[in-house]
Formats: C-alpha cells, structure tokens, sequence
C-alpha cells in the first residue's frame, strides 16, 4: 500500500505539474494578448488627440464663423428695417393718392355739367383757332369798293377806307 501511496502522490503532483503549465501558458497567452490591447489604446490615445486637436481647431473656427454670422445678421437687420422704413413710406404714399384720386373722382362726378360746357367751349375755340390759321390773307386785288347809293366804284378812294364791303374769291 504504500507504493499505491507513492503512485497517488505522483499522480497528484504530475495532475498539479500539468495544472501548473496549462495555467502558465494560458498567462503568456494572456499575456500576449494584453500586450496587443495595450497597442491598441495606446494607438487610440494617439488618434484622440489628433481628434482633440482637430475638434479644437474646428470649435474655434466655428466660433468666429458664429460671430461672424452675428454681426452680419444685426448689419442685414438695419437693412430690413430700412426696407420696411421704404415699405411703410409707400403705403402712405399709396394711401395719399388713393384719398387724392377718391377725391378728385368725387368732384368730377360733382361738376359733370360744368366739365362738359367746358369742354364743348374747348372744342369750339380750338375750332376758331383751326380757322383763324387756314384763313387766307387778303389781297387788295380782290377787294371792291362800291357806293352805298350806287353799284359804281368812286373815284381817288383809298384802299383802306371803311368804305364798301370785300369780296373773296
């Protein structure tokens, strides 16, 4: 029996030596993989702050883009109010000649009459006036002097005495 003893104890310890190289071997596989992550965070470390520094360089870009935008904004706010300042000055105006036109139509209507006559005497002087300038002048030859009393023509008479009638020809 007591080489059984002796062959259990052997057992045990080659049980243990086996545990022991199978645990050691995990470890360096372990170990190896560690390693591999370590790489990795410390290539991530490395993209982050290229990242950080990137996201920086774009933030304050972004910033002065913002300002930017803002004092453009509040320049194109003074433009639109001056717009609306033109906007506001073209109704009333708008409104000025509306009550103007209301007005002058209302008075028109009022004096109906009175335009009318008006303009009938518009076209009758301006139908004297067509007259007046196709008229032809007067040529002395034409005229004839005669006698209230007789049909002669008196003797020595001027041409310019209110004496007699004209004719034309």
């Amino acid at each position: 029996m007591e080489v059984v003893l002796y062959i259990a104890a052997l057992v045990a310890a080659i049980g243990f030596l086996v545990l022991c190289i199978s645990i050691g071997m995990t470890l360096f596989s372990l170990k190896n993989t560690l390693n591999s992550i370590a790489g990795t965070v410390a290539g991530i470390e490395g993209q982050l702050e290229g990242i950080t520094r990137e996201t920086t360089s774009l933030l304050t870009k972004t910033n002065a883009l913002a300002d930017d935008i803002s004092d453009k904004s509040e320049k194109l706010n003074s433009v639109i109010h001056a717009v609306k300042g033109v906007g506001d000055s073209v109704n009333s105006l708008n409104t000025s000649i509306q009550k103007v036109t209301s007005s002058i139509s209302t008075e028109v209507h009022k004096n109906e009459e009175k335009i009318a006559q008006v303009v009938q005497w518009s076209n009758v002087a301006m139908g004297i006036a067509d007259q007046w300038r196709q008229r032809k002048p007067i040529n002395q030859d034409d005229i004839v002097y005669t006698s209230t009393k007789t049909n002669e023509t008196p003797p020595a008479m001027e041409p310019k005495q209110k004496f007699g009638f004209f004719k034309r020809k």
